[in-house]
């Protein structure tokens, strides 16, 4: 099965086989400032099972709090973000949960684990269920 995402102009589309490996929120101070949000929304597959199938996404690195480089894509035209390829998890894609085109998997029924939950915005409680991480790894 294949689930399939674009960005908010269509200028870029992808997708992605299987099922995730994870669903995630992310609360960190870099994921706050690219999602103009308290925090991302994420659902990680394996970078084997992920593909760009139209237009040419633009990205911008940055370093994380562990010190290693995260790869922001993004679509050039529009601003979407799209995904993140994060060096310390060099075998996956964290795609952004709000562009995937199935509203059932944007819901994140189940979240996994939340990510830097030592930045989660004061008005957000933990989701029920869910790891809760205080930074990455």
């Amino acid at each position: 099965m294949s689930t399939k995402g674009s960005c908010m102009c269509g200028a870029i589309e992808y997708e992605y086989t299987g099922e995730p490996a994870v669903t995630a929120l992310c609360h960190c101070t870099n994921c706050q400032k690219w999602s103009g949000g308290a925090f991302t929304s994420n659902v990680v597959v394996p970078r084997k099972d992920f593909k760009v199938v139209k237009g040419s996404p633009k990205h911008y690195n940055i370093k994380g709090d562990s010190g290693n480089g995260n790869d922001h894509w993004f679509c050039g035209d529009c601003g979407s973000s799209l995904y993140t390829l994060v060096e310390v998890m060099p075998e996956m894609v964290c795609i952004k949960a709000g562009g995937i085109d199935d509203k059932s998997v944007r819901d994140l029924a189940t979240t996994g684990v939340e990510f830097y939950t030592k930045s989660r915005m004061a008005y957000q409680q933990p989701v029920q269920g869910a790891e809760q991480k205080p930074a990455f790894g």
